[in-house]
């Protein structure tokens, strides 16, 4: 039996690999928000599921959310998930609120509601700030993550959705239902600064390169994605999956909701809903080329991986060994049921016990290629 010291050791040992002695984590986590497929209690119940990922995906134990509709007693959709090394903190956001839960203690620090609601929001790298966009509404508001009061407002007024923070912090790249336009804030003013596009339709989810030269998005009608050139700030290319046929699908309305790059950058993942597949994309190469398919238990709606790139997660509830292609393993509630989430982010430990917070993923398969 690979014992954890032994696994990280040989992970050290790859050609390539930045880990150093000192610094892998004893204890990497996923944090898994539900209801995190719309409302639906049935793929996982409600709370925050919690996974030993270097144990066989192994639940540890579920954390009490709040999140209840005042008017008919349920619990409400999760929207988004983020979390914060350097405060130890982990932020979950339904339909109507943003909730702080402390790292160590797994208590709700505060929660709080938002003009508008609340959607899909992303964090600075330092932990100090969220943008967090209303329930498809005109606006995003600037939250200071230390207590949740608002600093500022950014209007692009495309139905707000999804947000993705460079990962220098620079920048936030902003999308809405109801627009083409992918808009840029510049966090120093926490004002739109240029967009991006228009793309062919409005745009889905998206993600961006660590370099933020490149946005890839997901569209309404495409099974594939578009690319833009971001300091051009215009399409450059169309995408589309060949050989498989679009047909209805159970949510989000379009065919491919969910796109994501591994770490490295080497590859793009699309997500399939109607043909119940992931398509993978050579990234080194513009425009990125396919490579293959792999096929989910059921629609996907979402991808992210793990901060190292060894694990990619859909929404649909399979751990999938990035380098092997197949399944590794199957994120299960405590009653050995299969669960799914569209909402999910890696939080590395150290310490002891493991019980000091040294990194945080993302819950969007962001790139993190810099130089």
């Amino acid at each position: 039996m690979i014992t954890r010291s032994l696994f990280v050791f040989v992970l050290m040992m790859l050609p390539g690999s930045t880990l150093r002695a000192a610094d892998p984590p004893e204890f990497r986590l996923l944090y898994v928000a539900e209801p995190g497929i719309r409302n639906y209690l049935e793929y996982g119940g409600h709370g925050i599921l919690v996974y030993d990922i270097d144990n066989g995906h192994k639940l540890l134990r579920r954390i009490k959310l709040s999140g209840i509709d005042p008017k008919t007693g349920k619990p409400e959709n999760v929207k988004g998930i983020c979390a914060s090394a350097k405060t130890s903190r982990l932020y979950v956001s339904t339909i109507r609120t943003l909730t702080c839960i402390d790292l160590f203690t797994d208590d709700i620090l505060w929660e709080k509601e938002y003009e508008g609601g609340c959607d899909r929001m992303s964090m600075s790298p330092d932990g100090s700030t969220i943008y967090l966009p209303s329930f498809e509404k005109d606006h995003w508001h600037v939250v200071d993550a230390k207590d949740g009061h608002v600093i500022a407002k950014v209007e692009p007024r495309s139905g707000a959705h999804n947000t993705v923070y460079g990962i220098d912090g620079k920048f936030v790249y902003l999308a809405g239902l109801r627009s083409p336009i992918l808009t840029v804030s510049d966090t120093t003013t926490h004002k739109a600064a240029r967009t991006i596009g228009p793309f062919s339709a409005a745009i889905r989810p998206f993600t961006v390169n660590g370099k933020q030269t490149y946005a890839f998005v997901n569209v309404n009608g495409l099974l594939g994605f578009e690319v833009g050139d971001i300091t051009a700030g215009r399409m450059i290319h169309r995408v589309e999956v060949d050989g498989f046929k679009q047909g209805p699908v159970k949510r989000h309305g379009c065919p491919s909701h969910g796109i994501g790059l591994t770490p490295d950058e080497t590859e793009l993942w699309v997500t399939d809903s109607f043909n119940h597949r992931l398509h993978i994309f050579d990234a080194t190469m513009m425009p990125p080329k396919y490579k293959q398919d792999l096929t989910v238990c059921d629609e996907p709606g979402w991808i992210t991986f793990t901060i190292r790139g060894d694990y990619a997660y859909p929404s649909t509830g399979e751990v999938i060994d990035v380098h092997l292609k197949k399944v590794d393993a199957i994120l299960k509630d405590e009653k050995g049921e299969p669960i799914q989430s569209e909402k999910m982010v890696e939080i590395d430990f150290q310490g002891t016990r493991g019980k000091t917070p040294v990194d945080a993923g993302d819950q969007f398969g962001i790139g993190r290629v810099t130089k």
